[in-house]
Parts: C-alpha cells; sequence; structure tokens
C-alpha cells in the first residue's frame, strides 16, 4: 500500500504535535511507561523485521516511541482524523520513512498479516457491537501468535462504582494540571456520552474475537490494558 500524503503543516486546531502530546501525558497515567512496557510485550513475539499496525494512530505518540525503540520495524498506522494524521507526521520526523499512514478506521487498513497490532486510547469510544467487530477485524488482520495489545478506559459500572472512579480520575487530571472546569466538563462528557465498559466485558470481547492468553498487565484508576494473543487460530 502506497504511503498517504500527509501535510504536516496542516495541524489540527487543538494545537501543535507538542502540545497534544502534553495534554496526553497529563490525562493518561504512566503513559510514556505504558508505550515502553507495550513495545516489551510486542519484542516477546515480533521479530526484528516485523510489521506492526498501529489502530487510532493519530498523535503518533505510540508509533514514535515503539519506532524509537525498535529500528527495523515498520508499521501501519491508521486513523480516521487527517489532522490527527498530520500531528503523527510531525511528531514521527524522520522515522515517518518507515511508517505508513492510512486516513480512515479498521476497515481500511491493508488485509495483508501483521506480526503484532496495537490500539491504545481508542476502543473506548466504540459501543460494545462496534468494538467487538473492530477487535474482529485485527484479528483477521494478524498472523498466527501474533500479539494485540489494548488500553483504554475500562472500569467497574455498578453499584455506585461509575462515579467513584470518574471522581477519582477528575482528582487526578486535575491534580496533573488539567484546569477544574475542563476536568469537570471532560468527567461529565464521559459520565454521558462515553461507552465505557466493565473490565470483564472487555475481555469478554478479546474472547470472542478469537483471542486467547488475555492477560491484564496496566492498571491506573480507569484505565486499564491487556495483552492477547491469536494462539488459537486454525
Amino acid at each position: 500500500m502506497p504511503k498517504m500524503e500527509v501535510n504536516p503543516s496542516a495541524l489540527s486546531k487543538a494545537g501543535n504535535a507538542a502540545s497534544y502530546a502534553e495534554r496526553v501525558q497529563r490525562q493518561v497515567p504512566g503513559l510514556q511507561s505504558l508505550h515502553q512496557m507495550v513495545g516489551v510485550l510486542l519484542s516477546e513475539r515480533v521479530s526484528k523485521d516485523g510489521h506492526i499496525l498501529v489502530l487510532g494512530a493519530g498523535g503518533g505518540m505510540e508509533l514514535k516511541a515503539l519506532a524509537t525503540q525498535y529500528k527495523s520495524w515498520k508499521f501501519t498506522g491508521v486513523d480516521p482524523s487527517m489532522d490527527m494524521l498530520n500531528q503523527a507526521a510531525v511528531t514521527l520526523g524522520g522515522d515517518l520513512e518507515r511508517v505508513t499512514l492510512v486516513n480512515g478506521y479498521i476497515d481500511d487498513a491493508p488485509q495483508g498479516l501483521f506480526d503484532g497490532a496495537v490500539c491504545l486510547l481508542t476502543l473506548h469510544f466504540l459501543p460494545l457491537k462496534e468494538r467487538l467487530r473492530t477487535v474482529r477485524e485485527i484479528f483477521r488482520r494478524l498472523d498466527t501468535r501474533s500479539p494485540l495489545i489494548v488500553a483504554h478506559h475500562s472500569f467497574p459500572l455498578e453499584g455506585g462504582q461509575k462515579d467513584l472512579w470518574l471522581n477519582r480520575y477528575s482528582e487526578f487530571i486535575s491534580a496533573s494540571g488539567v484546569d477544574v472546569h475542563k476536568s469537570k466538563s471532560s468527567i461529565k462528557a464521559m459520565r454521558e456520552k462515553l461507552p465505557v465498559l466493565t473490565p470483564t466485558e472487555d475481555e469478554n470481547i478479546l474472547e470472542d474475537a478469537g483471542f486467547g492468553n488475555i492477560q491484564l498487565f496496566y492498571t491506573a484508576f480507569t484505565f486499564k490494558g491487556w495483552v492477547a494473543y491469536k494462539d488459537n487460530a486454525i
């Protein structure tokens, strides 16, 4: 697949790539360490010439982290926002030559078999039915024994737990430097609009999509992260 042309000067109206990275790091506990852990988990099964699919790649933060750690890997990054892909191009700099950026969703990703896949801070935007379909499409694009690594909002919802964890997260991002009013606005939007699932439901989606050996490796307030494998493919 040819590389999509991106315009590094066409940054999103939210700001430039550097300020975007700063905002996300304030909102996601241990984001830099999360990226490092993703690389470690991928490298357990991905060879030195591996090709990694990154779904929800806009901004390019995980692409840059992985490309810096693993100099011989190639990447395909998929995102529905052209503005975010432009930010990714800026973030990647010279590493862009090893990355193919695709404007779209999982159905727009190449059909070839990838050696691993990453989907960070993305699946929590999808309702259950579409989330399951998306994870199944990732499964179809992976070679046998390949890992999938996901991380997103996932926390208990019953018996007042939803409000408890959202309030804790609000306190965290406020303490990290996010304006209190913006913090409260973000939490309100999460409470009303974000189709968050419980950790059990998220693990069930991975299993129903065909993945096995599902392991929780990251938990930070409202965020959870799992690694799962296409070990059971026929």
